[in-house]
């Protein structure tokens, strides 16, 4: 049997870490040929240039791809992949797309797949998220044929988007894969790495809210003055590269030289959990303050509407934008309990398992590339 040909489409450091575990292990199964399409914040240095950590990882057949320019436009962001990994699976002549979440990179490889008769496996489908971001996940779903969700509710979720229920598979979150402590490289080293030497500190990362771009320099600038206020130590990590990153980067100029202050563009995913599990607290609107940090028992102070319908655990603390209320939550979060995480929410640490367990099957190779909308039961 000739090997099953399979693209990962990768377009930022948070959805690389989500397929890392499930890349390496196809990529060192006999049966399957991997390949890599690298794009979106990858390629931007300002943003870090994380190509270079998908390099390092020790993967092959990286196919690097620029898709945007220094001022970022959604659509044209999507237009412009859309027409390169057109061009790139024509080549390719892949069995298949594996796409993550909910950024117009991952659209894009769902429009080409479904387009061009080539099954589509969306990750994490059947999620809820704030912003445009809900809008382009579940767009992904209706496009993709085969779902792999992090739990039970993401499935009955894309049940009721009319999806065939016999093609989603739970597997969990693949980045618990890679969460393991026992699996992280040792603090000392990634504060050395890093030239970190704080020994307490807390981890900000806070992203543009592209409905509501008008706020987005009033918001950025209330969570600096609170940082600034609280005379505690901070990792920043530079915003998403979506409408309004600009903005957010503007104020966070703010914190160069400062001696509370460590401001990165990136953070590699193993030594950004490493630092995560003895962070104080995380701060801001990213959903590694939803997902990651709860698994450490790491309390999250979340900032506005971003996460607004998300699997919220006991360790997140909700504030709005006001720098008086980011202040008190911050003063807060020292005497904050939360309750232990629980592992029904993202699964637990066996994803890339479950998913070459499918990729075996005959069966897997069988679903259809047509789609058909699945009325509800009246049952």
């Amino acid at each position: 049997m000739s090997k099953k040909r399979i693209v990962f489409l990768t377009g930022t450091r948070a959805d690389f870490g989500k397929l890392k575990s499930l890349i390496r292990i196809t990529q060192d199964h006999e049966d399957f040929e991997t390949h890599i399409f690298a794009t979106g914040m990858h390629m931007n240095s300002k943003y870090g240039k994380t190509v270079n950590e998908i390099v390092k990882s020790g993967f092959s057949n990286i196919y690097q791809y620029i898709n945007h320019d220094e001022i970022e436009h959604m659509d044209r962001t999507l237009a412009k992949t859309v027409d390169g990994f057109s061009h790139y699976i024509a080549e390719i002549k892949p069995d298949l797309i594996v796409v993550h979440g909910d950024r117009v990179e991952a659209l894009s490889g769902a429009i080409v797949g479904s387009l061009n008769n080539i099954l589509v496996a969306h990750i994490e489908g059947g999620e809820l998220s704030g912003t445009v971001d809900e809008l382009i996940r579940h767009s992904i779903s209706k496009l993709a044929q085969i779902h792999l969700v992090g739990n039970v509710r993401a499935q009955q979720r894309l049940i009721q988007l009319g999806e065939f229920p016999q093609n989603i598979f739970v597997i969990g979150s693949p980045d618990l894969d890679l969460m393991n402590p026992a699996m992280l490289p040792p603090l000392q080293e990634v504060k050395t790495y890093y030239g970190i030497d704080y020994e307490a500190y807390a981890i900000v990362m806070f992203h543009p809210i592209t409905t509501e771009f008008d706020h987005i320099n009033e918001y950025a600038k209330n969570l600096v003055d609170a940082l600034i206020s609280s005379g505690k130590n901070y990792i920043v990590i530079y915003p998403n590269n979506d409408i309004g990153s600009h903005e957010i980067l503007r104020q966070y100029k703010r914190l160069e030289n400062h001696k509370n202050f460590k401001v990165f563009p990136s953070i590699r995913f193993e030594y950004f959990l490493a630092l995560l599990q003895k962070a104080s607290f995380m701060i801001g609107n990213s959903s590694a303050g939803i997902h990651e940090a709860p698994y450490y028992n790491v309390s999250n102070i979340n900032i506005g509407t971003r996460q607004n319908n998300r699997s919220i655990s006991s360790n997140t603390i909700h504030c709005d934008y006001d720098k008086g209320m980011i202040l008190e939550s911050i003063n807060k979060v020292a005497t904050h309990v939360a309750n232990p995480y629980k592992m029904d929410d993202f699964g637990e640490g066996h994803s890339d398992l479950l998913f070459i367990n499918l990729l075996e099957s005959n069966n897997f190779w069988q679903i259809q590339h047509q789609k058909q909308f699945q009325d509800l039961s009246n049952d």
